[in-house]
């Protein structure tokens, strides 16, 4: 997948300045896609060239004038025909658990560190993750949400964001368990 389709399904809320779309793929879509503001104002600006977004200048006093991009008939096309090809299986590539791995032969105390400081940093994530939850559901029960809004799609990654840290979470509070009884116990061997 590509940063270009992620940013037409997020434009599907509709019109974003390059700021405040960055913004909102860190509260949204930082649950399933990483991108730095470079490259999503990089990637507007290809669509842009595409046709796919339209953007327009809003003049401003006392700022610099900011541009507002919105998703096009022929982004929606694009983001629809995206959606109707099939995916690839999900794969893991995480310097974690390659440490993880060659623990045995490793400096045990750095992995434990390791886990338990991204252990740490899911439970940050799980809690904004969680917080976005309640803001979207603002007191409605989960039904009465879902009967109120055209679209699912921003809830349905979210709540994949939050097993994904609940996961993390467990995971690596396991992890830290065994590797630190394994390492109080000696039965660890060091290079």
């Amino acid at each position: 997948m590509s940063l270009k389709f992620a940013i037409l399904a997020a434009l599907l809320e509709g019109e974003f300045s390059g700021y405040d779309l960055a913004k909102s793929f860190d509260a949204s879509v930082a649950n399933f896609w990483q991108t730095t503001p470079q490259q999503l104002y990089r990637e507007l600006e290809r669509l842009s060239a595409e046709g796919m977004v339209a953007p327009r200048v809003v003049e401003q006093k006392r700022r610099p004038n900011k541009r507002m991009f919105r998703l096009t008939p022929a982004g929606r096309r694009a983001l629809h025909e995206f959606t109707a090809t099939p995916v690839q299986p999900t794969t893991i590539r995480d310097d974690l658990l390659v440490k993880v791995q060659g623990s045995d032969a490793g400096d045990a105390e750095a992995v434990i560190a390791a886990v338990e400081e991204r252990t740490e940093w899911s439970r940050a994530k799980l809690a904004r993750f969680e917080r976005l939850r309640e803001r979207m559901l603002d007191g409605r029960s989960e039904s009465d949400y879902l009967r109120e809004n055209d679209r699912v799609g921003p809830y349905l990654t979210l709540l994949r964001g939050i097993s994904f840290e609940k996961e993390n979470v467990r995971w690596g509070e396991h992890a830290a368990r065994i590797l630190r009884q394994r390492a109080e116990s000696g039965v660890s061997r060091p290079a």
